[in-house]
């Protein structure tokens, strides 16, 4: 396996594709199409993609009503900008749901948020 595109459901795809670039420090820019749009490294890679609610028949993606958006999962990104990213999570939320803290496991400072649907963020400080 080369890498894993994760796909979430949104109710507003332009406005997270907006809301993730203004976490993640990159030029906003649109989505290819209303329904769908793809938060892309400066590297080409694919960092998560955004899928509208019930656009197309795939099952997972077809309601927010059939589940709750986010119990399960985890987006966790590694950021190299961890202090910038920590400024701009901040302008994007009212509060953050755990502080910045390290973390025993990686060893890394840590801090989550939730996105405009709910979903639960971790952002990590990246260390080479």
């Amino acid at each position: 396996m080369k890498r894993t595109w994760t796909i979430i459901g949104v109710a507003d795809v332009p406005s997270s594709v907006t809301w993730y670039q203004t976490l993640f420090g990159q030029p906003l820019t649109p989505p290819a199409h209303d329904y769908f749009g793809q938060i892309v490294d400066a590297d080409g890679t694919v960092l998560l993609c955004l899928h509208g609610w019930g656009v197309e028949d795939h099952p997972p993606l077809m309601s927010p009503d059939n589940g709750t958006p986010g119990n399960g999962l985890l987006l966790f990104f590694l950021v190299d900008d961890f202090d910038l990213a920590l400024q701009r999570a901040r302008t994007l939320v009212p509060r953050l749901e755990e502080e910045p803290a390290l973390n025993p496991n990686t060893r890394a400072q840590e801090f989550s948020l939730r996105d405009p649907d709910g979903y639960y963020v971790t952002i990590s400080a990246y260390s080479p």
